[in-house]
C-alpha cells in the first residue's frame, strides 16, 4: 500500500486532497510501485520563490518541485518501502496556470501532483523523447479520471 501525504500549508480552503491522492496513486500503481511513501505541500507562491532560488538558482516563483530522496546516495532507505520524497506545488502558480490555460484548479492541481511523482520517480523532461514519454504516462494517469483540459 502506498502513502501519499498531502499538507496544505496555506490559509486557503484546499477541497482537493482526496483526487490528488488518487491520481498519485494511479500513476504509483501504473509504475507497479506498491511500497511507497511521498509529501505533497501545498505553498504559496513567496514559498516556493525562495525553494526556486535556493535549490535551483532560479530566482522566481514556480508551479512545482520536486526533492526525490532516492537521488541522495548518501541516504539510508530501509528496504520495505521507498521514501520518493516530497512534492511542493504552488497554489497561486496552479490558479494563475489553470486560468491561462482555461482549465479547472483541480485540473491544474492534479497535473502538477503527477507531474511530481513522475519526477520522483526518476522521469525528466530535459530531452524531446523523454518528454514525451512523461506527459504521455501522466495524460494516461489524468485520463483515467476524467480530468482533461
Amino acid at each position: 500500500m502506498n502513502e501519499v501525504s498531502i499538507y496544505n500549508n496555506t490559509s486557503e480552503e484546499f477541497p482537493y486532497e482526496d483526487i490528488i491522492e488518487k491520481v498519485v496513486n494511479k500513476a504509483l500503481e501504473k509504475e507497479k510501485i506498491k511500497k511507497a511513501s511521498c509529501s505533497i505541500i501545498i505553498v504559496d507562491n513567496d514559498y516556493i520563490h525562495k525553494l526556486n532560488k535556493e535549490y535551483r538558482g532560479i530566482n522566481r516563483p514556480t508551479d512545482v518541485i520536486s526533492f526525490a530522496l532516492e537521488d541522495d546516495k548518501t541516504m539510508v532507505i530501509p528496504d520495505e518501502i521507498r521514501l520518493l520524497g516530497d512534492i511542493y506545488i504552488s497554489i497561486d502558480k496552479a490558479k494563475e496556470q489553470a486560468k491561462e490555460y482555461g482549465h479547472s484548479l483541480e485540473r491544474e492541481l492534479c497535473f502538477l501532483a503527477v507531474h511530481g511523482i513522475y519526477h520522483l520517480l526518476g522521469y525528466d523532461h530535459e530531452k524531446e523523447e523523454a518528454a514525451e514519454i512523461m506527459f504521455k504516462k501522466q495524460e494516461e494517469v489524468l485520463e483515467e479520471y476524467g480530468i482533461t483540459r
